[in-house]
């Protein structure tokens, strides 16, 4: 063991009579244990509510969306074909996107209309998973359904849909009850003039996302019934595919854009969700810059703690350096001693806040609230690269703390020592 080190473990252990310095050492080491746990806890918790919230936003959106700049894509079928063969590309299928209004006999709600072939429905989206009142089945298809209309009862067929389980709350409706897709966009003309296109459809399927959004929001219904109502004739207005890797979809879009040329554009799920994943990022790194300053506290804590042992011990200094001690020597000490404290602390910290990542992730003892956040208890991601990185950063601002008081001892001169003490 290097002597420099030695004193430095020695100094740890100050004597009766240096009992202040003792208890600023102990602030320093709690200090930097508390930063570092904290930090810790706080970027797993916001890296699970990253990868929770993409997860789940893959897990009802496609990977990549084609469309055409021109509007909708007549010849879709020849392009989805190619998109089917190409490499990385697990599933490809026409789509059709619309906005409207529907309404039931109790409420009215604005929806955004997610159109496809029923016989591909699960290609892109496993809808059928997500599922909790009907059956995939009958998507699409004409269903007998009992309206009432001027205090009369009669039987019709109305083609069926599925949508969201807030909706259905809103609605006030269940799986066989009739609702009214309106499209203020599309007028017909009618005796009082100009009235928007209506069109009755029955509720077959009610899905749970996880996400209040798309819950509240989001209807599904047949191709054919989506291009007959959206009057676009035989035209979609995208083409939805599914990567193998979700992390090359970006690669994979540029590629069928390439193949495809104009007018196809391609955006893949990055780009459709940007700004949500920059502002999570963004938010993270102002939680570790933030909660970083704790850590910096208890360096101040370091330096003047290192301060006053200097002070305390420059006749020591000055008989270290009578028997032969360099300047570099001497700072070593209080470096080791500074380094040590940051040491403890970190490992200390590290091993805090994984227990307590630990316990979040497995007894879930916070719960949040359903109509605010989309999780249930807080999601914790766990990462040993997290762990180093919160690491390294305090122990890069432990070590910087130790450089001033450091250089004062080792400019500490013994003749002055002795002349005046």
């Amino acid at each position: 063991m290097r002597y420099e080190l030695f004193i430095g473990l020695r100094y740890l252990r100050p004597k009766r009579r240096e009992g202040f310095i003792s208890l600023i050492t102990t602030f320093s080491t709690v200090g930097v244990l508390l930063g570092v746990m904290t930090l810790n806890i706080v970027m797993a918790v916001m890296t699970g509510f990253e990868e929770d919230l993409r997860d789940r936003i893959l897990g009802f959106n496609p990977h990549i969306i084609l469309s055409s700049l021109g509007g909708g894509i007549p010849d879709y079928q020849d392009a989805v074909e190619k998109i089917r063969g190409a490499p990385g590309v697990v599933a490809a299928a026409p789509i059709v996107y619309g906005q409207g209004m529907v309404s039931s006999r109790q409420q009215v709600s604005g929806v955004v209309v997610r159109a496809v072939e029923p016989a591909h429905a699960s290609d892109i989206v496993n809808i059928a998973s997500r599922l909790t009142q009907g059956t995939m089945d009958e998507l699409g298809r004409k269903q007998k359904v009992t309206i009432r209309e001027g205090g009369e009862e009669r039987v019709v067929e109305l083609s069926g849909i599925l949508i969201g389980k807030e909706l259905a709350k809103q609605l006030k409706v269940a799986v066989g009850d009739p609702i009214s897709l309106i499209s203020p966009s599309q007028s017909t003309p009618g005796p009082m003039g100009m009235v928007p296109k209506l069109r009755r459809f029955a509720v077959v399927g009610v899905f749970d996302s996880g996400m209040y959004d798309y819950d509240a929001s989001l209807m599904y219904m047949g191709l054919a019934d989506a291009q007959k109502f959206f009057e676009l004739g035989d035209r979609v207005t995208g083409i939805e595919v599914r990567v193998d890797d979700v992390y090359a979809a970006q690669a994979t879009a540029q590629a069928l854009e390439r193949m495809l040329g104009l007018p196809y554009q391609a955006r893949d799920w990055t780009q459709i969700n940007r700004n949500i994943f920059i502002a999570l990022k963004m938010e993270k790194i102002l939680y570790f810059v933030v909660l970083l300053l704790i850590v910096l506290v208890a360096a101040f804590n370091i330096v003047a703690m290192l301060i006053m042992v200097v002070m305390e011990k420059r006749k020591d200094i000055a008989v270290l350096k009578s028997l032969g001690a360099t300047s570099q020597s001497i700072g070593r000490i209080f470096i080791y001693k500074g380094i040590i404290i940051g040491v403890i602390g970190t490992l200390l910290g590290t091993l805090l806040g994984y227990v307590g990542c630990w316990v979040l992730a497995t007894y879930e003892i916070i719960e949040l609230p359903k109509d605010v956040f989309y999780v249930k208890t807080l999601p914790v991601k766990i990462y040993v690269e997290n762990f180093l990185m919160v690491a390294t950063a305090s122990m890069g601002i432990c070590l910087l703390a130790t450089i001033y008081p450091a250089r004062q001892a080792a400019n500490l001169a013994p003749v002055e020592v002795i002349r005046y003490e």
